[in-house]
């Protein structure tokens, strides 16, 4: 989030799920272990510096892809402040939906049953123009940031 209005209150931030970003590192983990199995399989075929040099790149491009997923999962937030939700996304091609709390007409949830086991879910957010829901996934804890809102939403219309 870059700057909050003049007068106006974080509430609180949230990231996506901790499962959205060990979603992206098992595919690196498996790519992991298959380059450590081929290194053990070709202990014969391969001279120890070639076994080293893959063994190596494979360990690079693990942590790359584990930098790029982190990066990835820490841009995507759900911002609440006492006026305003924030939704941000991406990381190169960044969008920002700005929504007013007093715009703020409902606020659903959806869980799937693993959503429901590790605590996360889908806000649905709907305002009062002709629009869609704003819709942020891989929430943590989605039926409480929903009450969060509407707490900061009530507050925001009993403000003069």
């Amino acid at each position: 989030m870059r700057e909050l209005l003049v007068g106006e209150s974080l509430v609180k931030r949230y990231h996506r799920h901790w499962v959205l970003l060990v979603r992206h590192l098992v595919v690196a983990m498996i790519l992991l272990t298959v380059v450590i199995s081929l290194v053990v399989l070709t202990r014969d075929a391969l001279s120890n510096d070639a076994r080293v040099i893959l063994l190596l790149g494979a360990l690079g491009l693990v942590g790359i892809w584990a930098i790029i997923a982190w990066v990835r999962w820490s841009a995507d937030a759900l911002t609440l402040t006492d006026q305003r939700v924030i939704l941000e996304t991406g990381i190169f091609n960044r969008v920002t939906k700005v929504i007013a709390l007093d715009r703020v007409t409902d606020v659903g949830t959806r869980q799937s049953l693993t959503g429901s086991m590790l605590g996360y879910g889908t806000v649905e957010i709907h305002t009062a123009s002709m629009g869609g829901a704003e819709l942020f996934s891989y929430v943590p804890y989605p039926d409480q940031v929903r009450d969060e809102v509407f707490v900061q939403a009530a507050h925001m219309r009993s403000t003069p």
